[in-house]
């Protein structure tokens, strides 16, 4: 052996043999899917025996105020027919020939930024169906100066009036397109020309011109008539409260999965770890992850499609800037929360860093977080962004003694394992694998209808 092999030789136990004698120090199984589920963590819980939740409101009058589809194909698109019923004059109409032949007559036009679609004061000669695209009303203001009157886009229509009113009717304001637009008109003279050859139609509208209207407030609500101001012993006004005939029920939801365990994995091998109790532990973590995902998007009762459509906003230029938080926030009364995709909450800060505002922060559940205007920014990466880059934002008042949202679940479930969400065994099967049945019962009602509102189109930039 040379001086250098001995010099090298081992004098020592080596580490990698050492180990073999040695206990490992483990932590519990992580999981990457883990988010804060602030949605869960703020909306106060309602219980709901029967699995129903039955929301009365006082008597609503709708206006057919609603958003209309489009069938695409290629560079060709059409509005869907049975959607024009979305038009105020149109609303319960239903010979589907007449809406056929109505939605044939929609010419398509593609309109420029900056390019005016309709001018104030000008004749009302076309109704426009926005396709795609954002488009910025304005009006004249009490001294002539100009007035925003919001945005529009996808899905919304102008002129609807020109089907009942007669044709020195005006614009009131001016339109004019944000983004490339497309738009789909209909002229007074092919629409008269179809009233002419349909009876059907005919008959509608002239219903529809003389149908009485009825008192409501500014939500559309039935009124309450209260006199107010009066001296001596003037004749008071009779009045009742209605309610609407056919109040929302939201039945609980359900998402579940079975666990599956090895009799011999929970037998030999629980220690220092109950491996069960991990099993369990993330099954109900990914369950509680769906259960956000679907208070947020499930069609039937999720938060972005059950917002009202008057309670839907614009972004004013692509980006969320302070100027649409602010419209988001003072459209509703007592805002408790604002949720956000985290991307959405980034471009917004960059919105502030550009004006050189730096948002405040405040503190929820021991966390700091972003705030504006002193009401609590969260992020749920639950939120989806589209295709192009786009999402949403969305304003909470929350808890049923202010008319707000509200979780829903029933409580004392057989075999619960914590509230509104049980662990059921279902036995052990010829191959020794023990089966637990994991499900959780939820779903989110709005009690009233400014109680959310979505800011729309939310541009996140790069």
């Amino acid at each position: 052996m040379t001086v250098a092999d001995q010099e090298n030789a081992q004098l020592s136990l080596g580490t990698a043999a050492a180990r073999q004698l040695s206990s490992t120090t483990k932590s519990v199984p992580q999981m990457q899917g883990i988010s804060p589920r602030w949605l869960l963590r703020q909306l106060p819980w309602v219980e709901t025996k029967g699995a129903t939740f039955r929301v009365n409101r006082r008597t609503t009058y709708s206006v057919g105020d609603g958003r209309l589809s489009f069938s695409v194909a290629g560079s060709d698109v059409r509005v869907i027919p049975a959607e024009l019923t979305e038009l105020p004059p149109l609303r319960g109409f239903v010979d589907e020939d007449v809406l056929n032949a109505l939605a044939d007559r929609f010419r398509r036009e593609e309109v420029a930024p900056g390019e005016v679609i309709v001018e104030f004061g000008s004749r009302v000669d076309d109704v426009v169906l926005i396709a795609h695209g954002k488009v910025s009303k304005t009006g004249v203001g009490e001294y002539g100066a100009g007035t925003d009157l919001g945005t529009v886009a996808d899905g919304d229509h102008l002129g609807s009036q020109l089907m009942t009113e007669p044709p020195e009717n005006l614009w009131e304001y001016t339109a004019k397109a944000l983004t490339t637009c497309v738009v789909l008109k209909l002229s007074r003279g092919d629409f008269s020309q179809l009233v002419d050859q349909s009876e059907s139609l005919r008959t509608h509208l002239d219903e529809y011109r003389q149908r009485p209207q009825r008192a409501q407030n500014k939500n559309g609500e039935a009124a309450i008539d209260v006199a107010s101001g009066h001296a001596g012993e003037s004749d008071l006004p009779g009045t009742y409260v209605d309610y609407d005939p056919a109040p929302r029920e939201y039945e609980l939801s359900v998402a579940q999965t079975i666990l599956r365990v090895q009799t011999r994995v929970a037998d030999l091998y629980n220690d220092p770890m109950d491996q069960t109790e991990q099993q369990l532990r993330l099954t109900i973590e990914a369950l509680k992850e769906r259960q956000e995902w679907e208070l947020l998007n499930n069609r039937e009762f999720g938060l972005l499609h059950n917002a009202d459509y008057q309670q839907c906003i614009y972004t004013r230029t692509g980006p969320p800037t302070p100027d649409d938080f602010d419209e988001l926030l003072t459209r509703r009364r007592k805002p408790r929360l604002l949720l956000a995709h985290p991307r959405a909450i980034a471009a917004f800060g960059r919105e502030c860093t550009k004006r050189r505002i730096y948002p405040e922060t405040t503190v929820v559940d021991g966390r700091t977080v972003h705030a504006w205007r002193g009401v609590p920014l969260l992020p749920s990466n639950k939120i989806p962004i589209s295709a192009n880059n786009t999402t949403s934002v969305l304003v909470l008042r929350t808890g049923a003694d202010d008319e707000g949202v509200i979780g829903l679940r029933q409580t004392g479930l057989p075999d619960e394992y914590e509230p509104g969400l049980n662990v059921r065994f279902l036995g052990i099967n010829e191959k020794a694998v023990i089966s637990y049945l994991v499900s959780t019962y939820y779903s989110v009602a709005v009690l009233v209808p400014d109680a959310l509102g979505v800011l729309e189109n939310v541009e996140l930039g790069g």
